[in-house]
């Protein structure tokens, strides 16, 4: 089965990234502590939404387009010259931006400027970054599997390498401008392994720009946007919460909690954005359609409960693996956190409908309802159950979703095909 067997490259991609991710997190809160956890995490969201803008959220159309072209060259190369151009052009609007308003995003973001450099010299750097992502994306796209999983897993290795000297010697500043250059330096590595590749001609990034397919993009670039607004802006506004209504090491237990949930999760994420958009794009039929997803829930769903069950047991000896003792708060969020995972992903393996088949006006407003509803469910629960309430409210969150989804879907679901 394909599935499987992109998940056993994910698995290769996902056990470095974590392994990677993780040391990288440990000597971050050896030398920072949970409030410079907290700052980092924010500025991990800031750059989300930087990259969103800097390459014009294309990312996703062009892996659904580079699958559904594959047997194409001619409308592949409109394609890549038109993602290239893309690229390139938001990336010089976007990054004179971040330069020049330096100050004000370091305030906004990190509640004060003493870290305007790193947001400059994101702003310097993000046409690299722009493009490493537009590579990687027409790799997926391309289901050049083996690739793709060599590529991403460089960039483990660059971000970790990068992330402990700077960490080291700069502390929380270290740790920002490894988030910033760690992806950059990784887009040399990318652009020498594709241009090895077999397939690879530079007439595929010089083709005019064209103006049907960037329309085709704009919708996905659309929803991109909204999520890369909707999911850092809530957790920015959450952070600062949790920072006003209990504490900074409140924050940084929480997003603690977010990395471990995050770490275990990207198997699966992984082999969904690897495998299932793709595919899902490929697909023509209801049944076809119907059969995937119940084959997905087969192998996906019962991994993530057994994940789930594991990290709860193994909660105390994790948090003293990857944090320090300071961090031993935390261990109250992880049940309403591992509820919230199981659910998030039973709903994912249905909403990538939305992105494989292009659901805009669904897909945008159930992003933004779903994010308000977080927020609010985030007040609601802080305020009356403290720390543990942010766990509260995504687990909340996420259940209804997913109940939303197969609302949704429900005449495909439930459809009986002979």
């Amino acid at each position: 089965m394909q599935l499987v067997k992109t998940s056993i490259f994910s698995a290769i991609i996902t056990v470095i990234r974590i392994a990677s991710g993780f040391v990288a997190n440990k000597v971050v809160a050896i030398y920072t502590g949970p409030g410079g956890v907290a700052l980092i995490g924010a500025f991990s969201n800031f750059i989300s939404i930087a990259l969103t803008f800097a390459n014009g959220a294309i990312n996703n159309g062009v892996i659904k387009y580079a699958s559904e072209y594959k047997g194409n060259e001619r409308k592949q190369k409109l394609l890549y010259s038109t993602s290239f151009k893309i690229s390139v052009y938001c990336s010089m609007l976007f990054g004179p931006i971040l330069i020049l308003f330096a100050p004000f995003f370091s305030d906004l973001v990190l509640t004060n400027d003493v870290y305007t450099n790193a947001i400059r010299v994101l702003g310097c750097s993000i046409v690299l970054y722009s493009l490493n992502s537009l590579l990687i994306s027409i790799l997926n796209g391309r289901h050049e599997i083996k690739m793709f999983t060599l590529v991403n897993t460089l960039g483990s290795i660059v971000g970790l390498v990068v992330t402990v000297i700077l960490v080291y010697f700069f502390k929380v500043q270290g740790a920002l401008y490894a988030l910033v250059l760690s992806q950059s330096i990784v887009f040399f590595i990318t652009l020498i392994l594709v241009v090895k590749s077999k397939w690879f001609s530079w007439s595929y990034f010089t083709q005019p720009f064209n103006k049907i397919i960037a329309r085709k993009l704009w919708g996905f670039s659309l929803m991109a946007i909204i999520t890369a607004i909707a999911v850092p802006v809530s957790q920015i506004l959450l952070r600062n919460l949790l920072i006003a209504e209990v504490s900074i090491e409140g924050a940084g237990y929480w997003q603690g909690m977010m990395k471990v949930s995050d770490g275990y999760l990207l198997l699966i994420v992984t082999s969904l954005s690897t495998y299932y958009l793709p595919k899902l794009a490929s697909l023509k039929t209801d049944k076809d359609l119907q059969k995937e997803i119940f084959s997905g829930y087969k192998i996906i769903l019962p991994s993530v409960l057994f994940g789930c069950i594991v990290i709860y047991y193994m909660r105390f000896f994790i948090i003293k693996l990857l944090y320090t003792p300071s961090f031993t708060p935390m261990e109250s969020l992880f049940f309403w956190q591992l509820v919230g995972d199981f659910f998030k992903m039973a709903a994912w393996i249905l909403s990538y409908l939305m992105l494989a088949k292009a659901m805009i006006k669904i897909f945008i407003i159930t992003e933004i309802v779903f994010t308000i509803l977080y927020v609010g469910l985030g007040y609601i629960f802080v305020h009356y159950f403290n720390l543990q309430g942010i766990t509260m409210a995504f687990a909340l969150n996420y259940i209804i979703y997913f109940l939303t989804m197969l609302f949704l879907f429900r005449r495909l679901i439930f459809k009986k095909f002979n």
